[in-house]
């Protein structure tokens, strides 16, 4: 089996600047962090609040005219307390959101008669999508009978995503062209959905992967669409 050296140090080199630049360990959290929601209350009304967000609690300020009262309107205890204040509340909130990510694994449809594929080729990609986030503050009681208030985040997101890969180039995707095989490079980009879980994202994609090498002339998955599995976590 020959094994094309080159495109396999380019890839470990990418993700070893990654990760010395400490982007995994900095991730940010997925979770509910402080500024600009909208607020939804029991009674159905939406407000435009800024919030202040601390492990103890969450200060709520009111948001009118583009003006931020500085006087706080509600706090919102994170640990156990005796009594609580309402029963129910949820913060909206949009932004733009970029994370990165990993396709686990990619389904390519069958290709000039030859079989379908799963494969789980080493790959990496920037996204870039717009997020839809909803966190629901419910009243919870304890064994000791104690109130607390629970977070329950739903959120989403839609967006675009392109990056480096390797992928088997072989007698069977190249139709028998090639005698051997090796490991080439690929750029990848496509579009991809998440839901968004408190540290990571999960999803499908759907995209095109181009061969670097001059192979991509036999090779059979070139340009050709697939869709997959993918993982993300957020950039600060």
């Amino acid at each position: 089996m020959k094994i094309n050296y080159k495109y396999i140090i380019i890839s470990i080199s990418v993700i070893g600047l990654l990760s010395s630049c400490n982007t995994l360990e900095k991730a940010s959290s997925h979770g509910f962090n402080s500024g600009y929601y909208k607020l939804k209350s029991e009674n159905k009304n939406i407000e435009n609040v800024y919030l202040a967000v601390t492990d103890d609690q969450i200060n709520v300020y009111q948001h009118k005219k583009q003006h931020l009262d500085q006087k706080q309107f509600l706090t919102i205890p994170l640990k156990t307390t005796d009594s609580l204040i309402f029963n129910q509340m949820v913060f909206k909130k949009q932004s733009l959101d970029f994370d990165l990510t990993s396709i686990l694994f990619k389904y390519r449809p069958s290709s000039y008669g030859l079989p379908a594929q799963l494969t789980t080729d080493l790959n990496i990609a920037l996204y870039t999508g717009w997020r839809y986030d909803s966190y629901q503050i419910k009243r919870k009681k304890d064994p000791l009978g104690k109130r607390y208030y629970k977070i329950n985040n739903r959120g989403y997101d839609f967006g675009f995503f392109a990056g480096p890969g390797t992928t088997l180039v072989s007698p069977f995707t190249t139709r028998n062209n090639r005698s051997d095989e090796y490991n080439g490079m690929i750029i990848q980009g496509g579009i991809a959905g998440f839901i968004e879980l408190s540290m990571a994202s999960f999803g499908f994609a759907a995209g095109y992967d181009y061969l670097l090498s001059q192979d991509r002339k036999i090779w059979i998955y070139n340009n050709k669409p697939w869709i997959g599995f993918v993982v993300g976590i957020a950039l600060k």
